[in-house]
């Protein structure tokens, strides 16, 4: 058997970092822009975020929750209002002070000393004082609750270290905002944001997760408990893929939200926060790459289907793409998850083996190859993306009549949706393991193992300074909690970190 030749110069595990890198670069999802930390998202990585808002933007919707706009520019008072909540953020603000530029005299600009901003203004890294601030406009009865909010924005945190999709300095995300009556209320709103995000990334992106609650020392700041999914990438290493936070009084009191109860008593709203972002694209990067490139599942694939005429500078050229016309026609008038089946006709000049080879860079779930032949045979090749490609054995264009596979199509691409949540899980189980003791921990993930994957340990849930000693501990060997599953089994054992009475299980792991 011929020697597979893949699309990419580096191998998932020969360097997990610099495919992720070639991965992106390969596929066209995005490039460098100029501004440390910050991308250019191409069409191709945008449109999967574009599919990513459309499926999650009707979830959010069908919830009752609205969606709003807030500035990018925040008062520094209004976070100066919230200390523990300003206080996380501080490191990562970016700061507004001057409305004007000068010529300096050199040939350059610099700031308008005459221009100085009265309050400094900061680029939004979160938004719950700007809307804080509007709810407590919004809200004076109880009639006025809950009050549900989301919007689609940017981002600017200023990170330090860097990487396209992951943690950029700038993101695009959702951030749901709610305020409640009562604590029963908004916890069951946390509750309801955290599995939309759970069933959305099992559904649509086909990226198995862990749906529980953060640890004490992982809060969001100011938050009285954090929810998160985790996904296990293929070096194993954890990825918070969406967080849903339960903000109990605190914002409230710092906005003034107050409402009048039916009693005519004066009450704090509960509030909350949730958002999925742009790292979303690199955890499904992550979780279905191969050494091709990308594997887009179909259902947040821009072209769940792109159509590759055999052209040649021959007289059989028109009637070949009138052939694939019409099957792109018939294909566009199918439905597969719910959708219109989203169908390519790529007629770009080139060379058809080149432009394969870009689309199963970019993971494209059908790639049908026609040729005149085909054409006058009234057949086609498929190339299903989820399998292993050998291009010296072409082993996986499956040959048959067009009337077959437009009977097959939308099971294809079921199918593929399915498998590749499948292969992820099982990938996943097979990396979690059970460790009762720390030094087991530490053997789990020795420096030898490349990619270890998780451990579920049980533990007593201690706070305060004891649980920053198990922190520091933990940090040591580069290890992070990651959240205690919202459906575990009972804890039955000692913690592994204090030796009492473990109340809980915890997945232990290394992160992005």
């Amino acid at each position: 058997m011929s020697a597979i030749r893949h699309a990419l110069s580096i191998k998932r595990e020969d360097d997990f970092a610099q495919w992720y890198q070639e991965v992106i670069s390969e596929a066209e999802m995005a490039e460098e822009s100029g501004v440390r930390g910050c991308m250019v998202i191409k069409p191709w990585g945008y449109g999967i975020w574009e599919r990513i808002q459309r499926l999650m933007d009707d979830r959010i919707k069908a919830a009752g929750v609205s969606n709003c706009y807030f500035p990018l520019f925040i008062p520094l008072s209004y976070f100066a209002k919230e200390a523990e909540h300003v206080e996380g953020f501080a490191k990562e603000m970016a700061v507004v002070t001057h409305h004007r530029l000068v010529g300096d005299g050199k040939g350059g600009l610099t700031p308008d000393p005459d221009a100085k901003l009265e309050e400094p203004l900061i680029v939004r890294p979160t938004s719950e004082t700007v809307i804080g601030a509007a709810m407590a406009r919004w809200v004076q009865s109880w009639r006025d609750l809950p009050l549900l909010t989301n919007q689609w924005a940017n981002v600017v945190r200023w990170e330090m270290r860097t990487r396209m999709f992951l943690r950029t300095s700038e993101f695009l995300w959702q951030e749901g905002h709610t305020a409640h009556a009562d604590r029963d209320d908004a916890m069951a709103e946390t509750l309801r944001a955290l599995e939309m995000y759970r069933d959305f990334a099992e559904t649509d992106l086909a990226m198995p997760v862990i749906a529980g609650e953060k640890p004490e020392n992982e809060r969001f700041p100011g938050a009285v408990g954090t929810y998160s999914i985790e996904a296990m990438m293929q070096d194993g290493k954890a990825l918070q893929a969406g967080t849903s936070h339960y903000l109990g009084t605190g914002f409230a009191e710092a906005s003034g939200i107050q409402y009048q109860d039916k009693e005519g008593a004066q009450q704090y709203a509960h509030t909350t926060s949730w958002g999925v972002s742009t790292r979303l694209i690199g955890g499904l990067i992550m979780t279905h790459g191969d050494d091709d490139g990308l594997r887009v599942p179909p259902a947040v694939a821009p072209h769940q289907v792109v159509i590759l005429p055999m052209l040649r500078d021959t007289p059989d050229d028109e009637a070949l793409l009138a052939y694939c016309e019409e099957l792109r026609k018939v294909l566009a008038g199918m439905s597969v998850l719910g959708e219109p089946v989203r169908v390519l006709l790529d007629k770009r000049p080139g060379k058809a083996t080149q432009k394969r080879w870009a689309w199963v860079k970019k993971g494209v779930p059908l790639i049908l190859e026609i040729g005149g032949r085909d054409a006058a045979a009234d057949q086609i090749s498929m190339l299903r993306r989820d399998k292993l490609w050998n291009e010296a054995a072409k082993a996986n264009f499956q040959a048959m009549p067009q009337v077959e596979f437009l009977t097959r199509a939308a099971a294809e691409l079921q199918e593929l949706q399915d498998a590749l949540y499948v292969e992820a899980k099982a990938r996943r189980d097979a990396h979690i393991a059970q460790v009762s003791s720390f030094d087991e921990l530490a053997a789990f993930f020795a420096e030898d193992k490349r990619y270890p994957g998780w451990a579920e340990v049980e533990w007593s849930r201690p706070t305060g300074a004891e649980l920053e000693e198990v922190v520091q501990k933990l940090k040591a060997i580069k290890l992070t909690m990651r959240n205690t599953p919202l459906h575990a089994a009972p804890a039955a054992g000692k913690c592994i970190f204090t030796g009492r009475l473990a109340v809980e299980r915890i997945y232990v792991a290394r992160a992005y």
